[in-house]
């Protein structure tokens, strides 16, 4: 089965981002959002992105119109996935909202569409298994910023098909992503290491041992990393980043205990970028 028709759930950061990978590499595609507003975010976001491509001359106008004229947009979960051959649930990392999503998912999407979910830490197989088509259903997690990360984690669940990871992987070629292959486990591969580098910089703030900055550098210039581990953190979303460190707590244990630090700055509404001030404050 060839993918064609793409269906994202969820109208933030990463459900745009793939949203317009997607649509980029030929694909129609239909984004649902409950909120008229992350729906009219995304729209100018697309817009946004495509008069940049035709300024740089690597689109013309009339094909950027034509792959603008390729997204839909819509509040109903059902008239979003009813002619779909892939669905990606890209909402907030919270197990309940996705499990009742996937059960939706279920019910409204064709009997030949494929169900993913773009979490970055949670089983892929206890989201599957509220339906009825766990060998559709499996993770594909994408990185922010979408358009330029070029990885897709594959996360096959305990029933997932060989057939559904085949198909899946041609997706992410098709939309010019590098796929790897990961068996299911709490964080998977790259949250669960990249939680654990972020975390302990946050517990070197907190210790005065460097500032932001310069911890930051330090692992830019040290370790060649292009983001320092706050910056990306702020990025991600310190919101995101708690509820990522608090799941990978629970399932494996004290060394992901979330530094005091990350929530106090939650609590008090520094979520990074998204909010203005996070480790360093953005204009």
């Amino acid at each position: 089965m060839s993918i064609y028709n793409l269906a994202v759930i969820g109208a933030g950061t990463m459900g745009r981002g793939i949203a317009f990978s997607a649509v980029l590499a030929g694909l129609s595609v239909t984004i649902q959002d409950v909120s008229d507003a992350a729906l009219e975010q995304s729209k100018k976001y697309m817009e946004e992105q495509f008069n940049r491509l035709v300024k740089k001359e690597k689109f013309t106008y009339s094909h950027a119109k034509e792959r603008l004229e390729a997204v839909k947009y819509t509040n109903e979960l059902r008239e979003a996935v009813n002619e779909c051959d892939l669905v990606i649930e890209a909402v907030l990392e919270l197990m309940e909202l996705k499990t009742s999503i996937f059960k939706q998912l279920d019910e409204y999407a064709p009997d030949h569409a494929i169900l993913a979910t773009n979490t970055s830490t949670m089983s892929p197989t206890e989201i599957a298994a509220q339906t009825k088509r766990p060998d559709q259903c499996l993770a594909l997690h994408f990185f922010n910023p979408v358009p330029k990360m070029k990885l897709i984690e594959v996360i096959c669940g305990l029933e997932t098909s060989e057939e559904t990871i085949s198909q899946a992987m041609a997706f992410g070629k098709s939309i010019g992503k590098e796929c790897v292959r990961i068996n299911e486990f709490p964080g998977f591969a790259v949250s669960r290491m990249n939680c654990l580098i972020g975390n302990e910089a946050m517990n070197m703030v907190m210790e005065g041992v460097g500032t932001p900055e310069d911890i930051d550098k330090a692992m830019k210039l040290g370790l060649n990393h292009p983001m320092g581990p706050l910056e990306l953190a702020d990025l991600v979303g310190l919101d995101t980043r708690l509820r990522n460190m608090q799941y990978l707590y629970e399932t494996l244990g004290e060394k992901y205990r979330p530094c005091p630090i990350l929530t106090k700055y939650v609590k008090a509404g520094r979520l990074g970028r998204k909010s203005g001030r996070g480790f360093y404050t953005y204009h």
